[in-house]
């Protein structure tokens, strides 16, 4: 086998992680929609079919492995928010959360000295470093417009969209 039982049972439980994360962005992007946001509902929208895809890469990685799938019960995401603020906030938190993951995964491969594994994640710490950022600069574009005016936080997005830090500054 290519990944100790304890790697394999810490996958698992990340993949619990990244299908509640999905589910949590398919409850912001719901409250945007009936807020009529479209382009903020499309943005969260988008953001959990990109946690589904991180979950069903450990899945991929454990049967590579040869290991067993074991998907943990997942919680109910959070569905009500006051405003939009609260919405994107819940959002970063979860993905500086998610980095925290990430490395404590980064740790337990390093102690385990499971290369394999390890470069399998260093594709998970570029991606949270571009997942903090963009949603962390959607966080400022939204406290900037103020709830009253979202509808500039849509415009924002339909002309411009949120761009990861690979395609800010320069190279």
């Amino acid at each position: 086998m290519l990944a100790s039982q304890k790697i394999i049972d810490a996958f698992n439980v990340q993949i619990g992680n990244e299908m509640g994360a999905s589910n949590q962005y398919v409850a912001i992007a719901s409250y945007f929609s009936n807020e009529d946001l479209e382009q903020l509902s499309q943005f969260f929208f988008r953001q959990a079919d990109e946690e589904r895809e991180h979950a069903m890469k450990f899945v991929k990685f454990i049967l590579d492995v040869d290991g067993k799938v074991e998907i943990p019960q997942i919680e109910a995401p959070r569905s009500d928010f006051d405003q939009a603020r609260e919405a994107v906030g819940l959002s970063l938190d979860w993905e500086r959360e998610v980095t925290d993951q990430i490395y404590r995964l980064v740790e337990l491969c390093q102690e385990e000295r499971n290369h394999i594994a390890l470069r399998f994640l260093d594709w998970f710490v570029t991606e949270q470093l571009e997942e903090v950022t963009t949603i962390g600069s959607l966080l400022g574009i939204v406290e900037r417009a103020g709830e009253n005016n979202l509808l500039y936080v849509e415009d924002y997005l339909s002309r411009h969209g949120i761009e990861g830090p690979e395609s800010a500054g320069p190279e």
